[in-house]
């Protein structure tokens, strides 16, 4: 949604008819995660993609006949199906895709409103009911963290869904959600899903040096909101970081210590200087931080250990520190060294090997049953 934010705003503000297809469930490998999306607008142009080509053209007249008055409905495009033969998905796996419309003047303000807040990091969750209950394929409910909008057809429904989309919210997940007609729990009639929209997730680089540059550059490129820290005002320039979303001159633990840490934050440390490093990686330990990534020789990195004993560290939180930073690439310049480093963060997201595909079997996609 983040992709096509703008092209979608500009619809809804000229009053434009939208079709929106959104992945709503993957089973086995498949080219998108849920919440991907596309949009057709009443003129036929396409914004965003639902699995980078392989059923777009048939996602596009589904979408068409939305606008032209059909019910929302659910597709599923399959390599058992023979309609996914048809139009070529040919990964292994089976998507499926929602599209309803918004084309009222009601609908669009809606859509608008959602699509504001998500436009101002404003963290948010978008219910959609998929199948059964007493609401209509396509009813929503738009979420906060203190009001909401909308239903999904009953009083108890809503309740339960605030509820579990706050949940899902705080976590920065998206996917199905099954109730009773009421809101029971441990009841299938009615799938909801439900999609967050939580602000980018933060990347923290210490140490404003040729590496943390091309860190804060692929960093930028992954969806990150990319800070640079370092207490060298010669170094920490905006000149030297124009992709980092902020440059900041300060100490780097007093600037740590100081700003939110969140359970998606990433934290690359970059100085390799103990004077820098030993108060940072304390403060840093203390954090819940995805990853925290340090720069440094093996015999850096020992005597290190070394120092953060010393400090009180234990050896629990020691074993969190990534170090030496980054896979093993043969990387020699600043901007592989920032591959690797990218590289490893997303190893440690979705819990990959670092083995070359070619010598595994089984799914591409790591934790998803081939």
């Amino acid at each position: 949604m983040h992709d096509i934010l703008p092209g979608l705003r500009a619809r809804c503000a000229a009053g434009t008819p939208i079709a929106l297809a959104t992945v709503v469930a993957v089973h086995g490998s498949a080219p998108r995660d849920p919440g991907a999306v596309m949009a057709v607008d009443a003129a036929g142009t396409v914004l965003g993609s639902v699995s980078g080509g392989c059923v777009e053209g048939d996602v596009y007249e589904v979408a068409r006949e939305v606008l032209a008055g059909a019910a929302p409905r659910v597709v599923s495009y399959g390599i058992s199906d023979d309609e996914a033969f048809g139009v070529g998905l040919t990964c292994g796996g089976t998507i499926e895709v929602l599209v309803r419309a918004y084309a009222s003047e009601a609908e669009l303000a809606g859509l608008a409103a959602l699509l504001d807040l998500i436009a101002a990091d404003v963290p948010v969750a978008e219910a959609t009911v998929l199948s059964g209950g007493e609401a209509a394929t396509g009813a929503r409910l738009v979420v906060r963290a203190t009001d909401l909008s909308g239903t999904l057809g009953t009083e108890g429904l809503d309740a339960a869904v605030t509820d579990d989309a706050r949940g899902l919210l705080e976590q920065g997940l998206t996917g199905i959600q099954w109730y009773g007609a009421h809101g029971q729990r441990r009841m299938a009639e009615v799938s909801v899903f439900v999609r967050t929209y939580a602000p980018p997730p933060r990347m923290l680089v210490f140490g404003a040096i040729d590496h943390a540059a091309a860190t804060a550059r692929i960093g930028s490129f992954l969806g990150y909101r990319v800070t640079v820290c370092d207490a060298r005002p010669a170094f920490a320039t905006r000149e030297r970081f124009p992709v980092a979303d902020e440059v900041v001159r300060a100490w780097p633990h007093d600037y740590l210590e100081a700003t939110d840490v969140d359970a998606r934050t990433v934290i690359c440390v970059l100085t390799h200087d103990p004077k820098f490093d030993v108060p940072l990686l304390v403060a840093a330990l203390r954090t819940p931080a995805a990853y925290i990534g340090v720069m440094g020789s093996r015999r850096t990195h020992h005597d290190r250990l070394a120092r953060l004993r010393e400090a009180g560290v234990d050896e629990a939180a020691l074993a969190r520190l990534a170090s030496p930073v980054g896979l093993d690439l043969g990387a020699r310049t600043p901007e592989e060294t920032a591959v690797s480093i990218a590289a490893e963060i997303i190893q440690h997201r979705w819990g990959g090997t670092g083995r070359p595909l070619g010598e595994l079997t089984g799914a591409i996609h790591h934790g998803i049953t081939p």
